[in-house]
């Protein structure tokens, strides 16, 4: 359903319509699901588009998006809750800076980080493993930032570009890649991100900047190891769906593998891959880990009250793609980028690192990138390669320029214990570095695709 409008009408209700989208969040505050939702139903009217048409791209945004996700985000946020409470972020961080020894533990943290950041929000998993870093700085009379910076860095990695985290799950569903690819692009996009904006600029930050142990945890007592969970036992339930997915889609491609593929076909959708890892976590991580089912009941009950926000948010998301398809404007602007020979995996990123910038939001900023290319004509004929490079390079781009209006920047300075601008001078420049590594990283594969 595509209405034939005026191309020049259809830009200036574009650019009205995202300004005032703009304007409701930055300036009057307005909550980013009836912002953007406001802003797609303007572009709409502005543009000319029979009402009938707008409440069908209303629909269809919100019906398409949220079947896409729904699920995933909330058996992922399950999933989380069971590895969070059952200590095995904690296992996983102590057993790798073991490892790697108080030398390389940055790396160890890094690698910990990005792990952990698949299954359990960014948010919970930096109050989850910051004890650590302090620890270790502590323990080294290091700069916390030698610790804290790569422990943020490998969070930030496996929040914006691996699944089940809900980021690239959202773009993948927009753009309709298998999250298999998805997941083998981000884990190729975040190793590099990680060594960059982990140990490499941890390093530098912590000899220039030096940021002691905040008071409230210079006396805090360390893990009691005892009460962790098995290490390997950790690793391969986080494991389990990205195996089954990754497997479901090599099986499609692989000749030799082509019996199994059915069977691949139902294990490795997503939602299945997901109820498996969490029923398997349910029992191995909180029933034989001493929880009762009345408890982990309450856990992961608890654990989908920030899932709303972040379905709605997607939802309207949704509204402003199909809104922007229907109303004809991704043809205008798939011609654009023709002209320009401007590949989508570069338009992507810079209209998420636009948005980002602006409003601050990873998830707005993914949210409305992805609307803006899914609407482009010809996108679905595109390889399932390149697609999964492009929910990378949408990935990148809102990681990017973190600041002031991002709550990801205070919780940071708060906890590591900074002022803004010594923040500005190393989480920004970080995530900087995560989102923009991971960009060219997703550039480069995009030319094998």
């Amino acid at each position: 359903m595509t209405t034939a409008l005026n191309p020049t009408r259809l830009v200036i209700a574009a650019i009205i319509g995202l300004i005032i989208l703009l304007v409701l969040i930055i300036k009057f505050k307005i909550q980013a699901m009836i912002s953007i939702l406001i802003g797609a139903i303007s572009i709409g009217l502005i543009a000319g588009m029979p009402a009938s048409d707008i409440v069908t791209a209303v629909n269809d945004g919100i019906g398409n998006t949220l079947k896409g996700i729904a699920l995933l985000v909330g058996l992922g946020s399950m999933f989380g809750a069971i590895l969070e409470v059952s200590g095995g972020a904690q296992t996983l961080a102590v057993t790798m800076v073991k490892w790697f020894g108080d030398k390389k533990a940055a790396w160890a943290l890094g690698i910990t980080g990005l792990v952990i950041a698949m299954p359990v929000f960014f948010d919970a998993g930096l109050i989850i493993l910051i004890p650590l870093a302090f620890s270790l700085a502590k323990r080294t009379n290091r700069s916390s930032l030698f610790y804290a910076i790569p422990l943020l860095a490998g969070l930030a990695v496996g929040h914006a570009f691996i699944p089940p985290t809900p980021g690239p799950i959202l773009v993948a569903t927009m753009l309709e890649v298998e999250l298999g690819w998805v997941i083998l692009v981000g884990v190729c996009c975040g190793i590099f991100s990680m060594i960059v904006a982990g140990p490499v600029w941890g390093s530098i930050c912590g000899k220039k900047y030096h940021i002691p142990v905040p008071e409230h945890v210079a006396n805090q007592a360390d893990f009691d190891e005892s009460k962790l969970p098995n290490f390997w036992v950790i690793v391969g339930i986080i494991l389990i769906p990205l195996v089954l997915i990754i497997c479901d889609s090599v099986a499609g491609v692989v000749p030799a593998l082509s019996f199994a593929q059915p069977i691949f076909a139902f294990l490795g959708e997503p939602f299945v891959a997901l109820l498996i890892a969490t029923v398997v976590a349910m029992i191995v991580l909180g029933l034989k880990h001493g929880y009762s089912t009345e408890e982990l009941e309450k856990v992961m009950t608890k654990s989908l009250e920030p899932t709303g926000l972040i379905l709605l948010v997607t939802a309207c998301g949704g509204v402003l793609r199909y809104v922007l398809q229907y109303s004809g404007l991704g043809d205008v602007i798939g011609n654009a980028v023709s002209s320009m020979s401007l590949p989508i995996v570069v338009l992507a990123f810079i209209v998420a690192a636009l948005v980002r910038i602006c409003v601050g939001s990873a998830t707005v900023a993914m949210t409305m990138a992805a609307g803006i290319i899914a609407a482009i004509p010809g996108i679905s004929e595109l390889s399932p390669l390149y697609l999964a490079c492009t929910t990378a390079a949408v990935a990148g781009g809102a990681t990017v320029c973190s600041h002031f209006n991002d709550s990801g920047f205070w919780l940071v300075k708060s906890l590591v214990g900074m002022d803004e601008k010594t923040t500005l001078k190393t989480w920004t420049i970080m995530e900087t570095l995560v989102g923009g590594t991971g960009f060219i990283v997703a550039l480069i594969i995009s030319f094998f695709a």
